[in-house]
Parts: structure tokens; sequence; C-alpha cells
């Protein structure tokens, strides 16, 4: 079934949620499908039930009845016939089995925690009619739960849930990354692309409804841009990354967690700086970094040359841009002085957040581009002889093949505004041979430069210049 052409890009997604949604063979499926706000999910699966002559039941934050009066209008709409009141899920997932028989049919609850919220045991009622002797072996329903409050959905199929092992599929819709977001975008200009997703990143709702379509016309408007829409104190955008977190969690102490976000945006990004900032001991930040990751706002990655070291890095960049830029600022924001702080903040936009945001960038890039690569991420190399340590940005490991040493397919640097030269490469090269002595296989090591700057010197024999441009082709 050909996506419709109000979908932009979602090809992978669309093609998964159309071959499990029309299925064919007896008995009910079950899928899940997650990701946090903003993402299209609902917008996606809409489209899904239109186009197969599914039901989409969108839940609100209501009572059981009234969610039970509200499903059976669905149901009334797709049977065309009368449905009788159901005094509980009890009665209404039975009878929603029965009345889907003669097709594969997509069923879609959609914000499907608030159902959860006012009837606790719904996953457990679906688990019963999905298995042996329940209403779903004869109905040919392809019941889709989605939703956006990411540790609920991810505790439907996790340990001991009653779905757990029942689901056919588990989709999470992410943002688009950087060369799906520049076309989305409408964006061209590569420089462009990368400064406005430093700030947005690829939640497609931002362009839509946030920015009613408004993206800066050029280089020259950038600045202009992220004045009257991101530090626009009248404009959705300005709260957003305040929602964020409130939306996907229930938590008692929001002053908290909003703290272990500002300290990885300010570069804190092991366990123990991180408690240091917010003036907490490492055991009292452990709960709110795993509701963090829970809630995909911060991921935990390891360094790839010292695996029992950690860092954490904030994945939404708007959470990013606002705790670097905005919170400080926020009573002058407020009082619309958007253009003030603007000037005094854009240094440190460019160090904060577009410098690591880059790095994120060229890691996806180096993922994507080497058929190779198992494993991507960053580390460092300490060098004994003048006791100081060589950062690398982008790191590409071969998957590991037991009893051989790691082989290292690249060891590259990043830099936005900086023209990088000789210098850059004998650092480089200097972390080789370090990496070397340690056992690792660095024989076709290439030796990568991602600047977005320039280069002053030729690609060698070991040397690869990657360009902005090569990010977005």
């Amino acid at each position: 079934m050909r996506k419709p052409e109000h979908v932009f890009d979602r090809e992978r997604e669309w093609a998964s949620l159309v071959s499990f949604a029309s299925e064919e063979g007896a008995g009910a499926r079950l899928g899940v499908v997650s990701g946090r706000r903003r993402q299209g999910k609902s917008y996606l699966l809409q489209a899904l039930a239109a186009s197969m002559g599914g039901i989409y039941f969108p839940a609100l934050e209501v009572t059981e009845a009234v969610a039970l009066r509200l499903f059976t209008d669905e149901l009334i709409k797709f049977t065309g016939a009368p449905v009788p009141a159901f005094r509980d899920w009890i009665d209404a997932v039975p009878h929603l089995f029965g009345v889907v028989r003669d097709r594969a049919v997509p069923v879609v609850f959609d914000e499907f925690p608030y159902l959860v919220k006012a009837s606790p045991e719904l996953p457990s009622i679906i688990q019963r009619e999905l298995g042996p002797g329940g209403s779903g072996a004869s109905s040919s329903a392809r019941m889709l739960l989605c939703g956006s409050a990411m540790p609920v959905m991810g505790g439907l199929l996790a340990g001991t849930a009653p779905l757990r092992g029942r689901a056919g599929l588990e989709m999470v819709v992410r943002p688009f990354d950087h060369r799906q977001a520049a076309a989305f975008w409408g964006i061209g200009d590569a420089r462009l692309a990368a400064l406005v997703h430093a700030v947005v990143g690829g939640t497609p709702a931002y362009r839509r409804e946030f920015v009613r379509g408004d993206a800066p016309s050029g280089l020259g408007d950038f600045d202009d841009w992220v004045i009257r829409t991101v530090l626009n104190a009248e404009g959705p955008l300005f709260r957003e990354a305040r929602y964020l977190l409130a939306e996907g969690t229930e938590i008692r102490d929001p002053s908290l967690y909003h703290s272990v976000l500002a300290a990885v945006a300010d570069g804190n990004t092991t366990s123990g700086g991180i408690a240091g900032y917010v003036g907490r001991k490492s055991n009292e930040i452990a709960h709110p970094l795993r509701v963090l990751e829970d809630s995909h706002l911060l991921v935990k990655e390891h360094d790839l040359f010292r695996p029992n070291r950690s860092y954490y890095r904030v994945v939404e960049p708007l959470v990013t841009f606002y705790q670097a830029i905005m919170a400080r600022e926020w009573s002058r924001l407020e009082r619309g002085e958007a253009a003030t702080v603007w000037r005094g903040s854009r240094a440190r936009f460019l160090s904060q957040v577009v410098g690591p945001h880059i790095e994120m960038l060229c890691r996806e890039y180096a993922l994507s581009s080497d058929a190779e690569a198992g494993e991507v991420g960053s580390g460092v190399v300490p060098d004994p002889a003048d006791r100081t340590q060589i950062q690398i940005d982008v790191a590409v490991l071969a998957p590991a093949d037991h009893g051989r040493p790691r082989r290292i397919l690249s060891l590259g640097e990043v830099k936005w505004d900086r023209v990088m030269g000789a210098e850059h490469v004998a650092r480089l090269r200097r972390a080789r041979d370090l990496l070397t002595a340690k056992g690792f296989d660095t024989r076709d090591t290439v030796l990568t430069c991602y600047s977005g700057a320039g280069f002053s010197t030729e690609a060698a024999g070991d040397v690869r210049l990657v360009t902005l441009d090569d990010l977005y082709t």
C-alpha cells in the first residue's frame, strides 16, 4: 500500500506498519508504537487507519467510564451498527475482537498510557484475550498500542509485564536525522542546516505547528530566526524544553531533573561530574539519570577505549539549547530582551551547543558511511609521555572478533569553526601509536579530520578530510 503524499519520509516506518496491519491469518496481533511527543506518531497511525479502513481511537485523560463511551462511538463509526454499552474493558475488548473478523484491520489505541492510568488492568485484559482460549483467536484485528510516555510504553513489554512476549511489532518513531530534517525544513545549505538542527533537531512538529513553517531564508537570517522563534516569549517553542520533561515522566522534584540536564548540557557528562554540579551525592542522582534515560532525554555512552568509563549526552537538541542559552537568561527573555540575550550568548551557543552537536552528526555520518563499522563513538587516549589525554571525537571500530585484537577503522577529530591542519593529524597519529601499544589492531586505521571551516593540509594516504557538505550528501 502506497504511503499518502501528506506523510513526509517515514518510508521504513510506513512499510513496517502496513506489513503488520495487513498480515494474513486468523488470530489478533499486537504491536506497540512509541516515541517522544511531536515526532508524528499519531499523524502516521491516523494515515494508516484511514488508508486501510481501520479504527483509530485517540484516548483522552478521562475516567474509564468516559473512555469507554468514546470508544463505543468509534466502534459505531466502524461497524455502522449499534454497540452495547460496556461496563468495563472486560466487555469492550472481546467485543472489539468479535466485530473485526473478515479482514486484517488496524485498530489503533493512541495515547494508550491515558487508558492505563484510568484502567491499570487493561494490559492484563488484552493479554488474556490474546492468549489461548481468548476472543482474539478468531479475530483479524491488528491492535496497535501507541504512546509518548516512554517509561510507561517501555514497561508494557518489559520484565514480568502482562504483554511481554505478545507483541509482533515494537516500533520507536524517532526524530528525523539531520539529512531528513534538512529536506523537511527545505534547507539546502549544509552550514545553515547544521545550525538549525543544533537548535530544534529533527522533530517534525517544530516546523509545522510550532513555527508555522517559518524557516531561515539563509545564513544571514539565522540569528533573526532564533530570536523570532525559539527565544520569542510568545512563541510555543519558548517553553517547549520545559514541557518535554513534564510530559514524559511523573516526577516529584522537577528542579533536580532539570539540574541534571543542565549539568550535562554544561559539559559535566560523568555521573560524578553531574553529582558535583547539582550538589548531590552520586547515589542520589542514579534514579533521575535512569528516568531521563527511559524518557529518551539522556543517553549513556561508553568510552570506546576505556569500557569502564561512561558519559551522558542530552538526546534532544532543544533541551541542550534551553539549558545552555535560555535557562540562565529566562527572566530577561520573558521581558522581551531576546535580541540582547542572543548577542551575548552566541559564543556560548557555538561552543556548548553547536560544537558537541556536530561531533554527534559526524559519528552518525561515520556509522552510515563505513560498511565495516561495528561500533562508533568517542574516547580518550592517555598519553603518558607528557601526562595529557587525546580526545578522539569519532572512533570507528570493527565488530569484535573473539581472540583477536579489536580493529580500529578510523580515528577522527571534529572542529566546527577551525581550519584543520598538520597539528590535528599529528595528534591523531600519536593516538594511533598509543592505541597500537595498548593492543588494538591499527594496521588499516584511517585518520579523519571533520571540519566546518576547511583544511590547511592535503589528504594523504592515511588521512581523510570530511566537510559539512559531505555530512549532508
